[in-house]
């Protein structure tokens, strides 16, 4: 059998003493796209940020393609949610999506032709590539949101975590992202996404882990997105036409 992309075991992850996470165990198989779905609350986000390290978890493990994070840092891209970042920074849309060249560079290396020649690729492949002289501050939410998948593509990973991607963007940015991430799973690439639209699951995504503070289940979505398990996961507010 092939090596899970992430493996976590074990993982429990408490703010000021109130758990978050409880004795996660979840295994990511490699070239799948994934839905990460649960309430409010249920620790979507903080399973994500710490796959990435960003939170120090109270016990457990995190495997990364079999090895320590610290050693597969680079095989990971991560698209943080629009609304945690900074977008009066005055930056273009090109700079933007070079910086995902950085982890490869160096310190002491600058961005050159080749890295900027890759940015444009990237931008080109989420239908962004005109904007690039554009200030990011200028565009619009889904816009703003394809220029930051592009900044992940560029690092050419082996695994992404996104963190609600298709939140506050038009259908037409939204239609893009999809492609976007079913390119990266033909190409054996892992996408992990954190998503809000029950609806949408069968039609977006391949995989799915359902969680509530515990994961609930996990596998295809043929056979685990299904009512008794939604209705452990949310309760009797699960509704799916």
């Amino acid at each position: 059998m092939s090596i899970p992309a992430i493996q976590i075991a074990d993982l429990t992850v408490a703010y000021r003493e109130k758990p978050v996470l409880w004795d996660i165990d979840l295994d990511v198989p490699a070239s799948v796209l994934m839905a990460i779905v649960g309430p409010n609350g249920a620790g979507k986000t903080t399973l994500i940020k710490a796959v990435l390290g960003l939170v120090r978890p109270v016990s457990g493990k995190v495997l990364i393609e079999g090895r320590p994070l610290r050693e597969k840092r680079r095989a990971i891209a991560y698209v943080p949610q629009r609304g945690s970042v900074d977008w009066d920074f005055p930056t273009t849309v090109l700079d933007v999506v070079t910086m995902g060249t950085y982890g490869r560079l160096g310190w002491f290396r600058r961005p050159g032709a080749n890295e900027r020649a890759d940015a444009r690729e990237a931008l080109k492949r989420v239908e962004m590539e005109p904007f690039a002289p554009r200030q990011i501050s200028q565009l619009s939410g889904g816009q703003q949101q394809r220029v930051f998948l592009a900044r992940a593509l560029v690092q050419d990973a082996a695994v992404y975590l996104m963190d609600e991607p298709f939140q506050g963007v038009d259908a037409v940015s939204e239609k893009a992202i999809v492609q976007v991430l079913r390119d990266l799973r033909s190409r054996g690439r892992t996408v992990v996404v954190v998503h809000h639209d029950l609806h949408s699951v069968p039609e977006y995504f391949d995989h799915v882990t359902l969680m509530n503070v515990r994961k609930i289940a996990s596998g295809p979505v043929s056979e685990v997105f299904t009512p008794a398990n939604l209705k452990a996961t949310y309760g009797d507010r699960a509704v799916v036409g």
